[in-house]
């Protein structure tokens, strides 16, 4: 998938869906983005009435940051690297309770045109998902240049996020 295929009135779209299944559950959502550097929200809130089920958002970029504003263990970044899945669950988690929303989204990655490693290539993403009862992580690979990985990073969030509001 390239950028051609995900434009703004796509991602909204994914937004707007994503709004009505949280007012059903009275729900509202928070991110704390890295890689996106705040696109989430800015979609989210792109979206009329999107305030009844948008909580807030965190652009977490820096590992300060993560330790700061998520209170994210520094030893599970030394330990696993910032782009990891610990780091994304934790982002996840001190999302949803710093921002006391009922359930928040973070995403942690390498959206190139550097960074990348072997273990990690450019395209890596993390996905941390913070509900009532449970946290989700999971990674992928998404191919293409920084804004494509960007924007197919929005769209899977607004996927992950639905998938759990409904």
């Amino acid at each position: 998938m390239d950028l051609s295929e995900i434009d703004q009135a796509t991602l909204e779209k994914k937004a707007e869906t994503l709004g009505t299944y949280l007012l059903a559950r009275g729900w509202r959502f928070a991110t704390a983005e890295s890689c996106t550097g705040g696109w989430i929200a800015q979609v989210a809130t792109a979206v009329p009435g999107s305030s009844e089920w948008f909580e807030s958002g965190c652009v977490t970029y820096s590992d300060r940051s993560k330790i700061a504003f998520l209170g994210v263990d520094p030893i599970l970044i030394g330990k696993y690297g910032a782009v990891s899945g610990e780091v994304a669950e934790a982002m996840s988690k001190g999302a949803k309770t710093v921002c006391k929303a009922d359930c928040a989204i973070a995403v942690t990655g390498i959206a190139g045109p550097s960074g990348g490693t072997a273990v990690k290539p450019v395209g890596t993403v993390y996905f941390g998902l913070a509900g009532y009862s449970h946290t989700k992580v999971e990674k992928k690979v998404f191919r293409g240049n920084r804004t494509s990985v960007r924007a197919q990073t929005v769209l899977h969030a607004f996927s992950l996020l639905t998938a759990m509001a409904r």
